[in-house]
């Protein structure tokens, strides 16, 4: 019990060769591989971003970029003029 012994290793490869064909391992294997190091480097990228030794600024507030337009006094149907 536990561990995968050898044999069952053999099991499994050839049950990815069987499925996925022996053209299309190699390519399918290169792609993890590319992936795996894209990930790795994604992780170290981020951990050292965490580690720097400038303090980050406090955020200042955004002022709204929404002009507000000079409204005419708003009439009440009882001032317009007939």
């Amino acid at each position: 019990m536990g561990g995968l012994q050898p044999w069952h290793w053999l099991i499994v490869i050839a049950v990815f060769v069987l499925l996925f064909g022996a053209k299309k391992l190699p390519d399918a294997a290169r792609s993890l591989g590319k992936s795996m190091r894209i990930f790795k480097s994604e992780i170290k990228e981020m951990q050292s971003d965490g580690k720097d030794d400038t303090p980050n600024p406090a955020p200042s507030p955004i002022t709204s970029e929404r002009v507000q337009p000079e409204q005419a006094p708003v009439q009440s149907p009882e001032q317009r003029p007939a």
